[in-house]
């Protein structure tokens, strides 16, 4: 009897799970002052507030930053090495992307190496067949992507660039950067060991590389 009890009440149960909906987000807004008219950063999901939005199945989190950027970003209170990160989040380096420009005089030259995309006169070119797919890959259409870097320059660029390529500016959030998250969610990469010197876990991070090697130039 309690086996048949079961058997009905199952479909009811699974309809009920299934009617759970995740709560919308809010549209991007960019926030006032140097951090929104800098780096386009948002006003309501950023470093204070993406704990609140962590793990959700229509969203991607992508954090742009390199392992080890050839930047001095020491010079702006940040770190040129990549010392941690918000758990969920998957690295694809900006700099490989398209060729970094607009850096802090301070912080010299970035990656100068191969890269997706050039930007050049307001206009992204792609520099091999299977970059525009690559760049579908990392980022869906159809999903929110929440882009995160040390302190939000790579993110907005990132942005921008999406956006400029037709992806809907709708669903990209950039929420800041890791150097000034506080947040619960912390994945810490740097360590200070016994003898006092530093290394770095990256065995912790989701880094996503990419071979140029096998790629085709246009």
């Amino acid at each position: 009897m309690k086996k048949i009890l079961l058997l009905l009440l199952l479909p009811l149960l699974l309809c009920a799970c299934g009617s759970d909906k995740l709560e919308t987000l809010p549209a991007p807004e960019v926030t006032s002052g140097i951090r929104g008219e800098q780096f386009g950063i948002d006003k309501n999901i950023n470093e204070e507030t993406i704990d609140n939005y962590l793990n959700r199945e229509d969203t991607v989190y992508r954090d742009m930053r390199m392992l080890e950027d050839p930047g001095n970003y020491e010079a702006i209170g940040g770190d040129s090495y990549l010392s941690g990160f918000v758990k969920g989040f998957e690295v694809v380096p900006y700099p490989l992307i398209v060729n970094v420009t607009g850096l802090p005089e301070e912080v010299g030259e970035s990656y100068t190496g191969d890269t997706l995309y050039t930007y050049e006169n307001d206009k992204y070119t792609a520099n091999y067949e299977e970059s525009l797919e690559i760049l579908e890959y990392f980022f869906p259409k159809d999903k929110n992507i929440f882009l995160m870097c040390g302190g939000g320059g790579y993110a907005g660029q990132m942005k921008n660039m999406l956006v400029a390529l037709g992806w809907d500016e709708n669903k990209i959030y950039n929420v800041g950067g890791y150097w000034y998250y506080e947040g619960n969610n912390n994945v810490q990469v740097k360590k200070t060991n016994d003898d006092n010197s530093v290394s770095y876990d990256f065995w912790k991070v989701t880094y996503h590389n990419i071979d140029f090697d096998n790629l085709h130039e246009i």
